[in-house]
């Protein structure tokens, strides 16, 4: 189905609405606070898992399979539009509640997504709380010692409310479990802030998938050509992606500034695949500047070739309550279709710096 076929002309209008209101639904999730304070009360944040990394890299399956363990929270796409203020959409949403047929999703990589399916919204809160970081043409990554306590509050808020609607929902696992359910992100964007992350979530696990350079490359060029064309197509979809946050690709495009990469960059085209190489090599050098032991890269091409014993690793790192749930969902581990990839234009610098970081992430994601 096509993007633009999607949704309704109400669905639009409750979009542009949401959008328009995001300063009004932080006073709301203010209001939120009080209104749910007992509820909230009962669940603690604990060890939240944030999963990032550049995308085309797995991190969607990833969130699918820790929610599907029953372990895990996140938002999912009913939580749409209205997605600061979660529990007053809830209560008012439910009344009118929907079901659907999961279809391919806008990428058309073969992903299947439904109202149900876990998305997290969270971004639309930093776009709303630190609007100096999303310029122009790029986002400028944010520095551990920034602050801002109103927003760590609400951050966490946030968090337990997402947590708290899991809990509570009763069609899962989680109401079989010893222990409500943890928090889960998977936010391309988070990549840009992991030492703020790690330092005002002193339990926070971060998980980050990477794949081959060039084939994650050639990814990435493939899906902004086809939001490019998505975009000039409906202007809604632009409109949409911008106000939840995608910056990744087509005529939203911001790559986050690692280490001022953009300036110094001889590859600006974003239409050529230099530019996602050398993206690749920026972002994942910076991911590399964070390792920690609350921190694990996983090999995506290594999780294909045998995704039993590797999302055994998985659940033990991110110290699942259900680990046993992990190496039964192996079979939804695929190996993407591979790229014919011209290498005669490419940067032969470029290609072996790309190449040698690639080994190293190799080297460490093995390493328990």
């Amino acid at each position: 189905m096509a993007f633009e076929n999607r949704y309704s002309a109400v669905d639009r209008l409750l979009h542009r609405l949401a959008f328009a209101t995001r300063k009004a639904q932080i006073g709301l999730a203010d209001l939120e606070d009080v209104l749910f304070r007992d509820q909230l009360a009962r669940y603690e944040l604990d060890r939240p898992l944030f999963i990032t990394a550049l995308p085309r890299a797995g991190t969607t399956l990833l969130l699918e399979l820790c929610v599907a363990s029953g372990t895990f929270a996140s938002q999912t796409y009913r939580h749409m539009p209205f997605v600061l203020t979660p529990l007053l959409w809830k209560r008012l949403s439910d009344g009118f509640r929907r079901f659907d047929t999961p279809r391919e999703r806008a990428h058309g990589d073969g992903m299947l997504v439904s109202v149900d399916s876990p998305e997290a919204f969270e971004e639309t809160a930093w776009i709303a709380f630190w609007p100096k970081h999303y310029q122009g043409d790029r986002i400028v990554p944010w520095q551990a010692a920034e602050d801002d306590r109103m927003f760590r509050d609400f951050l966490h808020n946030h968090f337990k409310k997402i947590v708290a609607i899991s809990a509570t929902a009763g069609n899962g696992m989680a109401d079989r479990l010893p222990a409500p359910p943890r928090y889960a992100s998977k936010n391309n964007l988070n990549m840009a802030r992991i030492a703020w992350l790690t330092r005002h979530f002193r339990d926070a696990l971060c998980v980050i998938p990477f794949r081959d350079p060039l084939q994650q490359s050639a990814s990435l060029l493939r899906q902004h050509l086809n939001f490019l064309e998505i975009h000039r197509r409906d202007p809604f979809a632009r409109r949409y992606m911008r106000g939840i946050g995608h910056f990744d690709f087509g005529a939203n495009l911001r790559p986050v500034d690692f280490d001022g990469w953009l300036n110094r960059s001889q590859h600006r085209d974003p239409a050529e695949l230099g530019f996602w190489l050398a993206y690749w090599l920026a972002a994942y050098r910076s991911l590399l500047a964070e390792a920690s032991e609350r921190l694990r890269f996983v090999d995506y091409d290594a999780l294909c070739l045998d995704p039993r014993s590797g999302l055994e690793r998985l659940a033990q790192f991110i110290q699942s309550d259900n680990k046993h749930a992990f190496p039964t969902q192996a079979p939804r581990i695929q190996a993407p279709s591979p790229h014919d990839i011209d290498y005669t234009s490419l940067d032969k610098a470029l290609l072996e710096e790309a190449k040698a970081l690639h080994a190293h992430l190799a080297a460490l994601a093995v390493v328990d």
